[in-house]
């Protein structure tokens, strides 16, 4: 067989019948599917988010003026706590985790999750954990000590809101850690024959980071809050002061996990990005090796900074000097990222679609984002701005500009392997201009109020702070107007939209190698690699190959004879083509 024939046989399976349409009521049972399970996390955190969204609209409100003429300051107080957990442990890690689970078999060639029913039930620890935890204001007593949770505030406020919330983020760590089991074992022992790590998508040597990240900092969290709990109701001393207990040892445990958790939020969508960029760009990923790599490299720094957030609490001089120090260089790796993404979209054939626009979009304020986090890690300008509103404008330009942005790109760019169906390209990027307007808008000011001295976690303020905070809120308005259009347009899309096709994008990569949605076990046989997963189309283009033919020997484009290689042959291929 030639090597054109290998090309058109080998990563496109024999067709499958289309898939029956899945009734609207599986998706609300205990499935072991891990594309419905996928479906389940994405959906439900999205619903989070909304929750999230709107206790943050809340929080603006009261902050549009200086008086405490909204809400009390105790529901303030706990509006911002829910606000945070919310966000954090209900919007950004499920959704993580809801991309991973429907996008590794796929990718890697398996037919599901290694372990398919933990998978299941590290999926329904989410919406009892959420339920638990917005639970919290319906009894009167939700949680206001912040998301963090600092002894002794926590000990002396509501004790029945604080238990809710400890219980809550324990079953949310759970969950992480058991989807974090799956995803591992999934992606070292299901790979297809002839898969080595190096012909990877780079989406899973994200999640392959990001796993090995949860199952070393989560128990640590876990640990903290349990001790934590024993002195909320057992009258322990292990964090409160006044029976001879340390404050900060809470500190540690808590940050120990709280910044891994920032790389845990942001390194699936970095895999996701990886994945969009060339598709969208028709050219080969710039620097395959160092992007995967520097994903390892961030998953085991991101271990080693986290007192960054305690040079104001008295530690020694000599460890804030090696936390500022690891905290700085763990800026390289996620800079050759940024550097890798520019040099693939240079000189691309760049495609502005809307899943393009917000990976771009992510690109640029991730790192306004990443730079704010150089300057708060040099400890003589964060012992200035610290518990400022810099600190709240760097947190958002990272979470909401990376990972949200990031987010919102994947959800456009696999919508039509998850659905069938393309969605509204004109309300995509309606919702695009809506929404880095409106993040702009609502975190850019914060940078000025932080160096200005506004204290973040306050209701009430200096009047001369007032405009500028008016600003942020109408942004913040804005940000929750830019989730209507998207509400409509994927649910309009997904019941009435153009039929995709199995791969709309002309993606190279193995979950686009099947129908649309995929059939219940992905794929029909065993598919075999004849391409690396980036390898778009330059194979000939040296000699002066016209970019788009019929014929796949003498074409450079995506119907080209492509490259078995990002960096060593597929052995498996000869054999696996003499076996079909």
């Amino acid at each position: 067989m030639t090597q054109a024939k290998i090309q058109e046989a080998a990563n496109i399976p024999a067709k499958i019948e289309e898939p029956g349409v899945r009734k609207w009521w599986e998706f609300f049972t205990f499935s072991t599917d891990h594309k419905v399970i996928g479906i389940q996390y994405i959906v439900t955190s999205f619903i989070f988010y909304c929750i999230g969204g709107v206790m943050a609209d809340l929080v603006r409100t009261e902050l549009r003026t200086p008086e405490s003429d909204f809400v009390s300051p105790e529901l303030y107080n706990s509006l911002f706590t829910l606000h945070a957990t919310i966000m954090i442990f209900l919007w950004i890690v499920p959704v993580g985790a809801g991309f991973a689970n429907y996008l590794i078999p796929l990718m890697i060639g398996a037919k599901d999750m290694a372990f398919p029913r933990l998978n299941a039930v590290a999926f329904w620890m989410i919406p009892i954990g959420g339920l638990l935890l917005v639970s919290s204001l319906a009894v009167g007593d939700a949680p206001d000590a912040g998301w963090t949770s600092y002894p002794p505030l926590s000990l002396v406020t509501g004790q029945v809101g604080e238990g809710i919330w400890i219980m809550s983020l324990l079953i949310l760590g759970t969950s992480s850690i058991l989807g974090a089991i799956n995803f591992l074992v999934t992606l070292l022992k299901m790979r297809i024959p002839g898969m080595g790590f190096h012909q990877m998508p780079l989406f899973c040597w994200a999640m392959l980071a990001t796993s090995a990240l949860v199952l070393v900092s989560t128990p640590v969290l876990a640990a903290g809050l349990i001790l934590l709990s024993f002195d909320l109701f057992a009258g322990t001393t292990f964090f409160n002061p006044t029976g001879g207990g340390d404050p900060v040892v809470y500190q540690h445990m808590f940050w120990f996990y709280s910044h891994p958790a920032v790389y845990i939020m942001i390194l699936p969508f970095f895999g996701g990005i990886s994945e969009i960029i060339p598709t969208h760009a028709r050219k080969p990923i710039f620097g395959y090796k160092a992007i995967a790599y520097s994903s390892l490299a961030i998953s085991f720094l991101g271990l080693i900074v986290w007192a960054h957030h305690m040079f104001t609490s008295g530690i020694p001089g000599w460890l804030r000097m090696f936390f500022m120090i690891t905290t700085m260089i763990i800026a390289v790796p996620t800079g050759i990222k940024i550097f890798s993404w520019l040099a693939t979209m240079w000189g691309g054939k760049i495609q502005l679609n809307t899943p393009m626009l917000f990976a771009m979009g992510f690109v640029g304020t991730f790192v306004i984002g990443g730079i704010s986090g150089v300057m708060l890690a040099a400890v003589p300008f964060d012992i200035h701005v610290h518990d400022t509103y810099f600190v709240v404008a760097h947190l958002h330009y990272v979470l909401f500009g990376g990972s949200v942005l990031g987010i919102f790109a994947g959800i456009y760019h696999w919508f039509p392997k998850m659905t069938g169906r393309m969605f509204n390209e004109f309300w995509g990027k309606v919702h695009f201009a809506l929404t880095i307007v409106g993040l702009n808008m609502t975190f850019l000011p914060m940078h000025k109020l932080g160096l200005m001295g506004m204290n973040r976690r306050i209701a009430q303020y200096d009047p001369k702070f007032t405009s500028i905070n008016e600003i942020c809120t109408y942004g913040s308005y804005l940000l929750a107007i830019s989730t209507l259009p998207f509400i409509i347009n994927m649910a309009w899309s997904w019941l009435y939209g153009e039929k995709a096709g199995d791969n709309p994008w002309r993606s190279l990569t193995l979950e686009w190698m099947t129908t649309s949605p995929p059939a219940i076990e992905n794929f029909e046989g065993i598919p075999v690699l004849a391409t690396g997963p980036y390898d778009y189309g330059l194979e000939n283009a040296k000699y002066g190959v016209p970019m788009e033919t019929n014929d796949p020997l003498t074409s450079a484009g995506t119907n080209s004879v492509l490259r078995a290689d990002p960096d060593e042959p597929y052995p498996s291929i000869a054999a696996k083509t003499d076996e079909r």
